[in-house]
């Protein structure tokens, strides 16, 4: 099965990309969207929810990417993996917290 690890890598590239704004906005004391705010997704939570959410991601990461199979960043699938996992989280965000933040709209309208 060589595929599973190309899935793990994936799935901790997705789980890696977001724990970045997560603990990035904890860490500076501001409340970002987290799955435990209400709406889900949508409503604010605590700047130290998401320092725990953002820190739970990181575990997951670190699980699916050092703990499944032996991932080699000079391997080009390993680091295709690993990275199309952080550009499809990537995208997704921009356009779900977009909606909240005016990042889908050009500057002026």
């Amino acid at each position: 099965m060589a595929w599973l690890p190309y899935l793990a890598y994936f799935g901790g590239g997705l789980f890696l990309a977001n724990a970045i704004p997560h603990w990035v906005s904890g860490m500076m004391g501001r409340p970002f969207q987290s799955p435990f705010a209400k709406p889900s997704g949508e409503g604010l939570s605590s700047s130290t929810v998401n320092v725990a959410w953002g820190s739970a991601n990181l575990i997951l990461a670190y699980l699916l990417i050092c703990r499944v199979g032996v991932f080699a960043l000079r391997d080009a699938g390993d680091a295709a993996a690993l990275g199309g996992g952080m550009l499809v989280i990537a995208l997704f965000s921009a356009r779900h917290f977009g909606r909240f933040h005016g990042g889908n709209h050009p500057p002026g309208r």
